[in-house]
């Protein structure tokens, strides 16, 4: 029977993995299109609470960096196929709780048809389904998967391990243009599904850095450690706040498209202070009180890589059925019990001054002021990548240490 052919309970795995690649190119393309405010305020609260959990976790002079946006994507992928309280509590945890399932599959359909503009390549995110061959899915929930989501279902045979994961992660290297690899490093012996997300950010700068600018400095990780790493200089018109309030420099610095980094750089010391207030009502604050200033940019140019097993986190914040052997996904199968077993995530950010082919031209800034303010990112820093037409926050992060890949 099924039952006895993969064990009483099957698990799957879900495996969100994003990838942030930004660099420099010429292409630029903006079209009015609707908003999708019914995500994005849940959204962004969902991020900031993964961010405190995260923060709890992650040792000292370590990066965090991940895509809310991929992270939210995928659960509502999971409660697609979830009922009763096992898909209450996903729906709690995601903020969704005045929502029914087909409004939030709505909003995201509309949000991946209409939401990202793919002719520029500037985002890409994608769902995918790996199934165990001899599972059957029900209909329904691969309909959703394929028609909101716009999620691709492909089987594999999950008994031969090796060429399993070497089967799911070509799947996702050709989707990504090899932009990311080795998406799920191993598969448990039951399981049934695997299901992931993949955001794929290739952001070009409006102003790209001038690379004859770029120089050694210190980086300071804290009081006691530095590390040399490329600075980036750049002098020019960016929107930036002095938040002196809350011991905090903000700065924006432009994608071409609809993106926008923002570095939240807290005075020496004041990171602790500064990510006690951090919120969605402190990103519209910051993003409400900038203002164009002709100022000279001290950045990093780096990469960072990180990694998070999102499990022991989603119990806590009351997601706790979905991994229990009473989780109800008949939504997904009624035959087979199947509960979830893991969460994993991973997301690395490159930052360069311009990047890898697209040589853009430099564009010198004059004005008649005096010597510009220096904002001198030489210390642990938050970023955030934010989409305006949708209002996502996409990526969001801590670096501590830009030398740490």
């Amino acid at each position: 029977s099924m039952a006895k052919m993969y064990g009483v309970y099957q698990s799957w795995a879900l495996v969100a993995v994003m990838v942030s690649v930004v660099w420099a190119d010429h292409h630029q393309h903006e079209e009015n299109k609707p908003s999708y405010k019914i995500l994005s305020s849940p959204n962004a609260d969902f991020a900031f609470a993964l961010y405190k959990s995260l923060n709890t976790r992650t040792p000292a002079g370590k990066n965090i960096f991940y895509s809310p946006l991929g992270i939210s994507t995928a659960l509502s992928m999971v409660s697609t196929g979830a009922r009763g309280d096992t898909q209450q509590q996903v729906f709690s945890s995601l903020g969704y709780s005045a929502l029914n399932q087909t409004q939030v599959n709505e909003a995201y359909g509309n949000l991946f048809m209409h939401g990202y503009s793919r002719d520029n390549l500037k985002l890409d995110v994608g769902n995918a389904l790996a199934v165990r061959s001899g599972f059957s899915p029900m209909e329904k929930f691969l309909t959703d998967i394929r028609s909101y989501y716009s999620g691709e279902i492909f089987n594999v045979n999950m008994d031969r391990r090796a060429e399993a994961v070497a089967e799911i992660n070509a799947h996702i290297a050709n989707k990504t243009r090899n932009k990311i690899k080795d998406m799920v490093k191993d598969l448990d012996t039951n399981m049934t599904m695997v299901l992931m997300n993949y955001v794929y950010f290739k952001g070009l700068w409006q102003k790209p850095f001038n690379q004859d600018d770029t120089r050694k400095a210190n980086f300071h990780v804290n009081t006691t450690t530095k590390v040399t790493i490329d600075m980036m200089k750049r002098t020019g018109h960016y929107k930036a706040y002095w938040d002196n309030g809350n011991h905090t420099t903000v700065i924006m610095l432009p994608y071409k498209g609809n993106s926008t980094m923002m570095v939240v750089l807290p005075k020496e010391g004041k990171m602790k202070e500064v990510e006690n207030l951090i919120s969605r009502d402190s990103i519209r604050h910051w993003r409400k009180s900038v203002s164009t200033r002709y100022v000279e940019l001290i950045m990093p140019k780096f990469f960072v890589s990180a990694d998070a097993s999102l499990k022991e986190i989603l119990k806590e914040m009351g997601m706790t059925k979905a991994f229990e052997n009473t989780a109800d996904f008949s939504g997904i199968s009624n035959k087979v019990k199947i509960k979830l077993s893991k969460v994993s995530h991973r997301a690395t950010l490159s930052v360069t001054e311009k990047g890898t082919e697209a040589a853009a031209s430099t564009v010198v800034e004059f004005t008649l002021h005096s010597l510009p303010p220096t904002v001198r990112v030489n210390r642990p820093f938050l970023v955030f990548i934010l989409e305006s037409v949708t209002d996502s926050i996409l990526f969001m992060g801590k670096i501590n240490n830009p030398a740490d890949v």
